[in-house]
Formats: C-alpha cells, structure tokens, sequence
C-alpha cells in the first residue's frame, strides 16, 4: 500500500513516499481489537510537525508512518464493537494515518454522521473531542458564559469555536490577519480581535471572558489571564507557539482564577468508556448543526511533506487534510 514514513528527524522534509505492506488488526493498545480502515483522508496536525524532528512526546523507532487521525470505511471490525465493514468512520489511529489502510481502537473510532464528507471527518477526533474536552469537562463551561479562543482560525481554534457555541456560550476569536478572521467568523466566532493590536484591553472593555481556550502558549498567556473575569478558567491546551509560559500564582489570587490543563488524548486512552461518551456527545452537536467542521488546505498524501510545512511555518486555516482514497 501506498504510505508516507517518517524516515529521519530533520523536520518535514523528512517525509517520504513509499510502499509498505498493509497493518494488521491487532492495534498497539488493544491487541486483537484493532478496526481496519480503508483510508479516504487523513488529518494533519501540530504533533505530526513535531515527530518530524523527534520532539513530541511519543517516540516511535524509525521509520514509522506518522497520523493520527482518519477517516474512511471499516474493512473488517471486532465483534461487539458495533461497527461492520463498509461503515463510514472518523477514527483516531495514533499513529500510521498516513495510508491506504490504518488500524485504529475500536473504542477510538466512531461512524461517522452523513451530515460530514470524509475530509471532515478526518478533522473530527483529534480538534472536536479536544475542544469538548477542554470546554465542558475540564472548563465546566455554562451556558450564556463568554470564551475567548486563541489560534482561532487553526484546526482546534475552529473546532473550540463552534463547540463553545453549540453549548450556549458566546464567543471571541483572536487570529493574525483578516484572512484568518474570516475563517473564525465562518467557523461561528461571535466577535473577533487581532493578536497583534490591544486584544486584552478589548477584551476587558467589553467585559471579560470566563473561559480562555490557549492552544498556543508563548507570551500572550498572562494577558490570558487578565481577561478572565471573576472565577475565569484559562484551558491550557497546547503550545504551538514553541515556548511554554510561566505563571505567577499570585495572579490567580487576584479574581481567584484558575489555570486547568486539558490533555485529551493520553487521559482517554486509558478510559474507552468516557472516549464513546465525548464521541456520543461531539455527535449530538454535529446533528444539531453546532459542529461543521472547517477544512482548509488539501493535499494528495504524495505531498504530505508540504501539508507538514503549511502548519509549520503557520500558514493553515481550519484542518489541513490529506486526500488518500484509492483511484
């Protein structure tokens, strides 16, 4: 089968096309019980970036074929997972997405709904269960309370958007260019404010916000925390600005706020049955039309390399989504 390997760390040029053989179905995590997928589109995303040059937390031996997250149709599934061959699915893989055929968990992949095309629904597991995650479970996010998205025309920004809104919550983005809070205004951003003008006074002009969703990091956190209002939560999701910021608790004090870490995918990992609860909830927002998601630059998988450098150098909107299906 046609594949893309990561075949050394030197960033996404690293890339490479290839024929491997196809997976079995045993799956790493659960052996004997992995789903096999007939590959239409893959997800793209941030941590992809980072194995290029060895830097994201999970290591694998090289080479390996590197995404995550795909969308396609069941060849073969286990009994009791509720899946038979020819479904539709979304699926979170891990690792090895970037292929004709990938295994995923059987609890990490859900039917896809007919609402979505394949491209969206290779933008689903990763960026929707996040941003559900973060908001409503680790935020405790209520309805008519007022959020603020960082990177908000980027895959998770997009999916935090329309998330928050399915949930009853108002909305602020804040992007880098008009073409990016064009794409945040598609996505449902109630309002939205430049990165590179006084967003924070903005902000606090207006009131406040009780939840800041942060999956960038870097200097502009602790004006994240300066936004929030009484009891304000800022969700740390993720750091693709590179560096990590520090945080003087003594701030928290001062409208007693909380700083909360939201880390999906290695806490779902570890407790399938929560995993089908975000997929069942993340499917009740796209059947009531909260969630569409938003899919930017496409690619052939022979050009995954570019794909990578597009996130790289910070030029996505929406999901970047690789083309796989056979032709």
């Amino acid at each position: 089968m046609r594949a893309l390997q990561i075949t050394e760390l030197g960033g996404p040029s690293s890339l490479r096309a290839t024929d491997i053989p196809e997976p079995e179905p045993e799956h790493e995590l659960t052996p004997g019980e992995g789903v096999v997928v007939e590959v239409h589109a893959a997800g793209v995303a941030f941590p992809d970036v980072l194995q290029t040059r060895g830097l994201y937390q999970f290591k694998p031996p090289l080479p390996f074929v590197p995404g995550a997250e795909v969308a396609g149709t069941v060849r073969s599934a286990p009994p009791g997972s509720g899946l038979a061959p020819g479904d539709r699915v979304a699926a979170c893989t891990l690792l090895g997405g970037f292929a004709e055929v990938a295994v995923a968990p059987a609890f990490m992949t859900f039917k896809l709904p007919a609402a979505l095309d394949d491209a969206q629904g290779a933008s689903l597991v990763f960026n929707y269960h996040t941003a559900y995650f973060a908001l409503k479970l680790r935020g405790r996010l209520r309805e008519g309370e007022r959020v603020l998205v960082h990177g908000a025309a980027g895959g998770v920004g997009t999916a935090a958007l329309q998330v928050a809104r399915g949930l009853g919550a108002r909305t602020v983005a804040v992007v880098s260019s008009d073409e990016k809070a064009a794409v945040a205004t598609e996505a449902g951003a109630d309002e939205v404010v430049r990165s590179d003008g006084p967003w924070k006074d903005e902000v606090l002009a207006s009131g406040g916000v009780d939840v800041v969703v942060d999956p960038v990091g870097g200097e502009r956190f602790t004006d994240s925390l300066r936004s929030l209002r009484e009891g304000g939560r800022a969700l740390v999701v993720g750091f693709t600005a590179g560096s990590i910021p520090e945080v003087k608790v003594n701030r928290l004090l001062l409208r007693n706020t909380e700083v909360v870490g939201a880390g999906w995918g290695a806490f779902v990992l570890s407790k399938p049955e929560l995993n089908r609860e975000i997929g069942a909830a993340v499917d009740a927002l796209v059947e009531a039309g909260h969630v569409r998601p938003v899919v930017g630059a496409r690619f052939p998988l022979e050009r995954g390399a570019e794909a990578l450098e597009l996130i790289d150098t910070r030029g996505a909107t929406g999901k970047v989504v690789l083309e796989v299906r056979r032709t």
